[in-house]
This record gives C-alpha cells, structure tokens and sequence, in this order.
C-alpha cells in the first residue's frame, strides 16, 4: 500500500499525487493523465492522506489499516457506492472498523472513506506490498 505521496486538496476533486514542494505550495499530478499543476498554499489546504485517521472509541485508526480492512474483506463484503443511504454505509463501516466513534464520524466522512478508496484502488495504489520493503525504501 503506497499512500505516502498521496494529497487531498480542499476545492479540488479527487487526490493528487505529490511530485514537489515549494515553500508557497505544492507540485501536484493527477493519477490519470499525469499532468502537473501547483496549487498555492494561499488558496488550497492540503491533507497528505498518511495523516488522515479515523476517530474510534478509544483513540484513531489510520487511513492505511481502514483501506487495508476494506481490501481483506472485499470478496466478502462488497464495497458500497459512496452515494448509499446513511444506513447502508454504516453498517458496511461498522465492519470495517467495528468500534469507530459514531459521534464523530459523520456520514460525509463514510463518503469520503469509500471514495478515497474506489479512487486509489483503482488506479493501484492499495496494491500489497510486503511488509519489510516500504520501510526500508524510505
């Protein structure tokens, strides 16, 4: 799973992959075409997707183990259109994290979880990696 470079970025739809940074903002490139854009820090308000965590009962879950939940289970429990009724996402979320904080997870973050994850999915970013190899390419 290689989520490292991975940003949202507040006004723009869908997440970009980091290609460089300056100090008034950020080199982005989309997934699909590749083409590069800077997105000034003046305008835009970046979330790498490495620091996004969801709120459970008793602390948060990172956005890694969520995707990797959703990735083990997928041949068993399909993953729902991020359009579903409240309900529909919420039980699929109450499986994949069985003790998420139901006052603070609202229903645009179960959104946001299911589209992150069709939209990386697809373009091969949860892919396994082994274990030992993304630590040491750091």
């Amino acid at each position: 799973m290689n989520i490292k470079n991975i940003v949202a970025i507040g006004g723009l739809s869908g997440l970009y992959k980091l290609v460089a940074t300056k100090p008034n903002g950020l080199i982005v490139a989309d997934p699909d075409t590749g083409k590069t854009r800077f997105c000034s820090v003046r305008q835009h308000q970046f979330t790498p997707m490495e620091t996004v965590a969801i709120y459970t009962d008793s602390d948060t879950v990172e956005i890694a183990k969520v995707f990797q939940n959703m990735l083990d289970k997928q041949a068993d429990l399909p993953v729902p259109l991020a359009n579903s009724s409240h309900k529909e996402l919420q039980k699929y979320i109450e499986v994949i994290i069985p003790d998420y904080d139901r006052d603070r997870v609202f229903h645009s973050d179960m959104k946001k979880i299911i589209k992150w994850f069709n939209f990386l999915n697809d373009r091969g970013f949860l892919t396994a990696a082994p274990e030992g190899k993304s630590e040491e390419e750091e």
